[in-house]
């Protein structure tokens, strides 16, 4: 077994993490950013290590309700995703996953968000990709959404043009819950293909 620099207390490497078998890493989850004053120069620096030591980094962003009252929603998760995905080729970019998730709408209190508010964020993330990767890059970087999904919004959330899936959190916390988003979602898509 090769000797794996440890990280601080409570915390676990890239190098660990891999080491388990481990092939995708969540990072800059809004709990963590809070609890641990996790900075977006740390997040950038965890995505490079993560991609380093052969892990797929999904990159968490998501905007206060501060933001959200002074309307500059936009600008800043577009700031944290640049700054999460700084120096970063257009072949590591492809390996990353974003999700947005508001952290106003986010936990037992959480304040679900409609849908076409969710599709103007990912907008302005996919134009910001599109920016930095260029346009064959840039679209081929899954934008996921978390915040408050249940089973009622999920299929139009889907329905938003830059939103490339769902990243569930409190309605997956119960197996049947995550089941019938994912039935009614396949269900949906299916119909809609045919």
């Amino acid at each position: 077994m090769k000797r794996i620099r440890a990280p601080g207390p409570g915390e676990i490497s890239a190098a660990m993490l891999a080491e388990t078998g481990a092939t995708l890493v969540e990072l800059g989850h809004s709990e963590r950013r809070a609890a641990f004053n996790e900075s977006d120069a740390a997040i950038n620096r965890k995505v490079h290590s993560a991609l380093g030591h052969g892990l797929r980094p999904l990159i968490c962003i998501g905007d206060s309700a501060e933001e959200k009252r002074w309307q500059v929603s936009r600008e800043s998760v577009v700031r944290q995703m640049k700054i999460a995905l700084y120096g970063l080729s257009h072949q590591q970019a492809l390996r990353t996953l974003i999700a947005y998730e508001p952290v106003w709408a986010i936990g037992e209190h959480g304040t679900p968000v409609s849908p076409q508010e969710a599709g103007v964020i990912h907008q302005a993330l996919r134009q910001a990709l599109c920016e930095r990767f260029g346009h064959e890059t840039g679209t081929r970087i899954p934008l996921l959404y978390g915040g408050s999904v249940t089973l009622q919004n999920a299929v139009e959330l889907l329905r938003q043009q830059e939103i490339n899936g769902l990243f569930i959190g409190r309605a997956a916390w119960d197996a049947q819950g995550y089941c019938d988003i994912v039935q009614r979602v396949t269900q949906e898509f299916i119909l809609q293909a045919q």
